[in-house]
């Protein structure tokens, strides 16, 4: 089993852009079943808590930020995974559940 770590060093400023904002049906209800707003995981993915990932996740982003790759983040919402990805070209970042991917 892969080894997890929580984000916990954010920073105050957008770190990339985050392009058109979508959300699947699924993620949606999901937030609302448990009172989560889909702009505070927004505002932590882009600000670099990036959530629940293991360790080459992380890094993998961090290295995203400087060379323009896809961003992944995953937060827990209730006892379910809610990931939040930004495509390479940053034209969109989508809320999603796994299973809607």
């Amino acid at each position: 089993m892969k080894n997890h770590v929580t984000a916990t060093h954010t920073v105050s400023k957008v770190l990339f852009p985050m392009g058109q904002t979508l959300a699947t049906p699924g993620a949606l209800r999901i937030m609302a079943q448990f009172g989560f707003m889909s702009a505070d995981l927004l505002s932590r993915h882009t600000r670099g808590d990036f959530g629940v990932v293991c360790p080459e996740d992380a890094q993998a982003n961090a290295d995203a930020i400087i060379y323009g790759s896809r961003i992944l983040s995953s937060y827990l919402v209730g006892s379910q995974r809610v990931w939040v990805i930004t495509e390479a070209d940053r034209s969109t970042t989508t809320i999603l559940m796994l299973d809607e991917y």
